[in-house]
């Protein structure tokens, strides 16, 4: 046991022996692990396998504490929860799951839950938890023996119990970061986004002579203004390229979903109009209810110029960053139709002192990274890159002006073997050659084209030893070679990957 873990049990032991607990849990070794667990710190632990079991034991004793799974057979943790509500409107209920849906997160802040415990269950995050109720529950106890007292006492339990009501506000603010922290974790572009966006909106709106209550505000929504991006699916939200018409408006949908969920927590409400309203245009040109001029919130403006800032600052796979000056410039020329004239105006000041994070990108860079990437830009038969992303670096090198040079190698004969040994042979074959050139040009980006032929990339020059890969011996031995063909993409009239095929035949 971690010396850690050790001194917490230690701090919470003996309050907690007071004090019995109900556990809920349908995994038979987990309640098992887990309520063993308990037991080394209440008096009593009983346990239930679902939530009707733990209803008809909790409607014949006294609990102190619940403590529940919510994806359970027969009834469900919340329904549980709705039902002890009614028997104790007051009871202490702490929720564990694997589940972080937004759905489940609203609905057990409205159920007044204490903690909600992220699965799997790291035992050290319950104590600590646990602390927190045992501590709440310690405090209510004592305020009942002391309420006839002296009213010097009953001030000081008094501010003890709005500290503890202050953790739960803590823990609830806790579990939303927790869920934002997930969706920016799940790509690369949208990593520190949130953080960045809330960072520019209160440091504009303090420009702007807002308080500091109201500058906490925008940065707080700011923080939580892509929290509906939860419900975005992976294929839209993490798409290396432009969205379809029909993907952009189901992203459009995260605004609604952002409003939906924050609208419904007490402590939200105030944030819930501003990301309700961070997609809105000052001309009404934007989602989702066509809002202009003053009809859009200030806060909302504010943080539509900072978004707007971060998205052109950052670079995606299909489009590059602009720079800090061109950024700046493009709101300047949208001030007054995109984006409100005063917010741009005083945006300006700060946004030219930003450092700008040149290393947010969506371009991956770790294994993860790259998995994700291969959804969208990778051939699934030899792993290597695809014509998508040639398509791409030649459309990102006209752009940028830079140098591309390649090498096509075309397979010849390669139709015969197909005859010869069959469709499934020869995708062994391009398989296995694919892995050859990944081993001997491992520093060169490498594609797949036309079936059978493979493109070489690197923005430096370069030559290659065409015999070498001839002398192969799954080529000598099939009767295959290669030939290839160099093009400097900077002098070569090249717009996308189909004019190869007629600008690099070989004749």
């Amino acid at each position: 046991m971690r010396d850690n873990l050790k001194i917490l049990l230690e701090s919470i032991k003996e309050k907690a022996q007071l004090f019995c607990v109900l556990y809920v849990e349908d995994e038979g070794m987990l309640r098992e692990k887990t309520g063993s667990f308990l037991n080394k710190i209440f008096n009593r632990v009983e346990v239930a396998a679902d939530g009707k079991e733990a209803l008809d034991k909790y409607a014949h004793n006294k609990y102190d504490i619940v403590i529940t799974d919510i994806q359970m057979p027969n009834m469900n943790g919340l329904e549980l929860i709705q039902e002890i509500r009614k028997i104790d409107a007051a009871q202490e209920v702490i929720i564990t799951s694997a589940y972080t849906d937004s759905d489940y997160l609203t609905q057990s802040i409205k159920l007044g839950v204490t903690g909600y415990i992220i699965k799997p269950i790291d035992f050290e995050q319950i104590v600590k938890v646990l602390q927190q109720s045992v501590d709440k529950l310690t405090a209510f106890r004592e305020n009942e023996l002391y309420k006839t007292k002296l009213q010097v006492m009953v001030d000081k339990r008094t501010k003890k119990i709005i500290h503890l009501q202050d953790e739960l506000l803590s823990n609830y603010k806790q579990m939303m970061l927790s869920l934002v922290k997930m969706i920016d974790g799940r790509d690369t572009y949208t990593g520190g986004h949130s953080e960045r966006v809330a960072v520019y909106s209160r440091d504009i709106a303090r420009a702007m002579g807002f308080k500091q209550k109201e500058c906490d505000l925008i940065y707080q929504a700011g923080i939580l203004h892509d929290i509906g991006k939860v419900i975005t699916p992976d294929a839209i939200l993490l798409k290396p390229d432009k969205l379809t018409n029909e993907e952009y408006s189901l992203i459009k949908e995260h605004v609604t979903i952002s409003y939906n969920v924050l609208s419904d927590v007490p402590m939200y409400k105030e944030l819930a109009n501003i990301v309700y309203s961070h997609h809105e245009y000052y001309d009404g040109s934007g989602y989702p209810r066509g809002l202009k001029y003053e009809e859009i919130p200030i806060f909302a403006r504010i943080m539509t110029v900072a978004d707007s800032f971060d998205a052109m600052t950052t670079s995606r796979i299909y489009k590059a960053r602009k720079t800090k000056k061109e950024a700046i410039e493009e709101l300047q020329d949208l001030a007054g139709s995109l984006y409100d004239p005063v917010v741009v105006k005083n945006a300006v000041h700060v946004l030219d002192d930003v450092n700008v994070d040149n290393n947010a990108s969506q371009e991956p860079d770790t294994y993860l990274d790259d998995a994700r990437f291969a959804y969208f830009y990778k051939d699934t038969l030899t792993h290597v890159y695809n014509h998508n992303y040639l398509d791409f670096l030649i459309h990102k090198n006209i752009d940028e002006h830079k140098s591309l040079y390649l090498n096509i190698i075309y397979i010849k004969n390669f139709t015969l073997y197909n005859q010869k040994f069959g469709w499934n042979a020869g995708d062994v074959f391009l398989n296995t050659f694919a892995k050859y050139l990944q081993s001997e040009f491992h520093d060169f980006q490498i594609f797949r084209l036309f079936g059978d032929d493979f493109v070489l990339l690197k923005n430096m020059d370069f030559a290659i030893d065409i015999d070498k890969i001839n002398a192969i011996a799954m080529l000598k031995e099939n009767n295959l070679y290669c030939n290839h063909r160099y093009l400097n993409l900077k002098t070569a009239d090249i717009k996308g990957y189909m004019d190869l095929n007629e600008a690099a035949k070989i004749k």
